[in-house]
């Protein structure tokens, strides 16, 4: 599929990449109050959470939209919602759904999540199916964008006839380039946040698996790369950080796709690398189309109107249908 210059356009002053990452997470409201939450218990005595809004009570012919988050995300970011009320409109039932440890609630196994974790996405995929829903549609950011692609190039032909298409934003398909980019001075006060974030998930582990899970020293980690070597590897059974993160990137089996995918990542968005824009993979594939803009961000492509409705759900929107 073809490598394409995309048409979004950022906002007057608002082009910069930190602008466009760090601004919608300030201004950006979105109400979640309408979510109804199931618990999904897991086959190892664990659970996910999945916020749902559905148009109807009817699943028979009806889309549905998966949305996974990014890393120390949830359900309830704005990003998220905003993709929600988009397809709600369109008539579209969505699903998004809570990573282990994320929905408010840490989770009961020693495991938590991970970006190569697409066993639980699976798992969401199969239980929207039982419920009904012959046309599901995938879409990710962040983390959650390589996650989505990582499970339809893991499925490759066996992916369900049912999945029809994915769509992922901000993808850090190279996990080891992108580690180091966020290591760069520039973005400290990205991985100071990320940082924080987990360890409070650390303590809690350490508290609940006090034989396999210490937070003694926490304050020595200072990048991706001690964290995963630490805690992820150890934790989800990689060798270090280096294996998870080739294990765990979706560059590798984008070539597997078989179903139509868009990969949108903007050039100046401060957490990807230039392994994280796959242009030889899009160019070999008949499914993946690869979107590069000149801004965005991560995770922003902001628009300025009434409705507060960003550029990045209009695409997913423009994607999808023809599909659904």
């Amino acid at each position: 599929m073809p490598v394409i210059d995309s048409h979004y356009r950022p906002p007057f002053l608002l082009a910069n990449g930190y602008v466009q990452s760090i601004l919608p997470t300030l201004i950006r409201r979105m109400d979640t109050d309408h979510y109804q939450r199931e618990r999904l218990l897991t086959d190892d005595g664990d659970f996910l959470d999945l916020d749902w809004n559905r148009v109807s009570s009817s699943t028979i012919g009806k889309t549905l939209l998966i949305i996974s988050h990014g890393l120390e995300g949830h359900s309830r970011r704005a990003y998220v919602a905003g993709v929600v009320r988009e397809a709600n409109a369109q008539g579209w039932d969505a699903l998004a759904w809570n990573f282990r440890s994320c929905s408010g609630e840490m989770n009961k196994t020693l495991r938590f999540y991970h970006s190569g974790a697409t066993d639980d996405l699976k798992r969401v995929i199969e239980h929207a199916h039982r419920q009904g829903y012959q046309s599901i549609h995938l879409v990710g950011f962040s983390m959650g964008g390589n996650l989505s692609l990582l499970y339809a190039g893991r499925q490759g032909r066996d992916l369900p006839v049912y999945v029809k298409s994915v769509v992922a934003f901000s993808a850090p398909c190279d996990l080891a380039a992108s580690s180091k980019r966020l290591a760069e001075w520039g973005n400290k006060i990205f991985m100071w946040r990320f940082l924080k974030d987990l360890k409070e998930k650390i303590e809690a582990k350490a508290l609940d698996f006090p034989d396999h899970v210490s937070a003694e020293d926490y304050h020595q980690i200072k990048t991706f790369q001690h964290f995963d070597d630490r805690y992820t590897a150890p934790i989800h059974g990689f060798d270090d950080a280096a294996d998870y993160w080739a294990k765990s990137s979706c560059k590798p089996v984008l070539k597997n796709i078989r179903v139509p995918a868009l990969l949108v990542n903007a050039e100046n968005d401060p957490f990807l690398a230039e392994g994280c824009f796959p242009y030889d993979e899009a160019r070999a594939s008949e499914w993946l189309t690869l979107e590069v803009s000149k801004s965005g961000g991560h995770v922003g492509f902001i628009e300025i109107n009434k409705s507060q409705t960003y550029w990045m759900e209009k695409r997913v929107v423009e994607f999808v249908t023809p599909y659904a």
